[in-house]
């Protein structure tokens, strides 16, 4: 991959053991990310907006959820809300939607990173990490397609492996590591 290369977003889903591996995501992450970072979680439909307050207390990054027609900004973390797919707008804006689910999920790890595949082509890097089921293999082959960097949580390292283990079986990753080693990696992609 050149080094010159330029990324606009980071794209990431997780189901469950998501919590403990976003905290420790988003704890290696400077206030100053030169990224906007968009993050499914598999979480409760009556959840209330917990996840992002809990993570934006435990980081330097900014952590918020994600508004409707919110334009992305470096340094700052968006958090689908619970119950509604989160998508990007060609624009780089934020939708939200509650069309029917996605594998089971509502918000969808798939329906996200589409989305922003279309919106920020080679300019985005999607990462799949610790989760049961296979949402984010399809979405993430697609971020692939369309010439952006795939990153996949390392299958042994992940509290439940399902999710890692089918994105490496629907593509091949740029990146396969644990979960240590994610925060370092985003860094170093997102240099300039």
């Amino acid at each position: 991959m050149p080094r010159n290369r330029r990324f606009e977003a980071i794209v990431a889903g997780v189901s469950s053991g998501g919590v403990e591996a976003l905290k420790v995501l988003l704890r290696g992450l400077p206030r100053q990310f030169p990224l906007p970072v968009l993050i499914v979680a598999h979480i409760s439909p009556e959840a209330d907006n917990g996840l992002a307050l809990l993570l934006d207390d435990l980081s330097a990054i900014r952590v918020k959820e994600a508004d409707e027609l919110e334009a992305v900004e470096a340094g700052t973390v968006y958090i689908a809300p619970p119950n509604y797919h989160l998508q990007v707008e060609r624009d780089a804006t934020l939708s939200l939607s509650v069309d029917a689910p996605v594998r089971f999920a509502r918000p969808s790890v798939d329906v996200l990173f589409d989305s922003a595949a279309s919106a920020f082509g080679p300019a985005l890097i999607g990462v799949v990490m610790t989760g049961a089921g296979a949402d984010g293999s399809a979405g993430l082959k697609r971020i692939k397609e369309s010439g952006g960097v795939a990153v996949v949580q390392d299958p042994d390292d992940a509290e439940v492996d399902s999710m890692p283990r089918s994105a490496i079986d629907a593509v091949t990753p740029d990146y396969v590591v644990p979960l240590a080693q994610l925060a370092p990696l985003l860094l170093k992609l997102a240099e300039v």
